[in-house]
């Protein structure tokens, strides 16, 4: 079964408060077995518009990954992430091995 991801592209607008969308999301990074592969750190961008954070999280499968950002443990804390940054998420299947 392939594993399931989330790729986001963020740029915190709110650094002060920012933080309590990494406390709420925790819970269902938790629930929902999130592994981060990539959360900040350095890039270079050689390419396109981008923004500020990149973030990739693997789940065990797609719709795991599905489930996780539906759930109403995530949307509370995506609620918060949206008031204090700006994002671009997607969820997006593995190559399956």
């Amino acid at each position: 079964m392939a594993k399931g991801y989330w790729i986001a592209h963020v740029s915190v607008k709110d650094a002060e408060h920012y933080p309590e969308y990494l406390k709420a999301g925790a819970i269902a990074y938790k629930k929902f077995g999130a592994k981060f592969l990539i959360r900040g750190g350095k890039f270079d961008a050689v390419e396109g518009q981008v923004r500020d954070r990149h973030v990739v999280v693997e789940y065990e499968s797609y719709e795991k990954a599905v489930e996780a950002y539906h759930s109403p443990e995530y949307q509370a804390a995506a609620k918060l992430r949206q008031a204090y940054a700006m994002s671009d998420i997607m969820i997006i299947e593995g190559v399956e091995e």
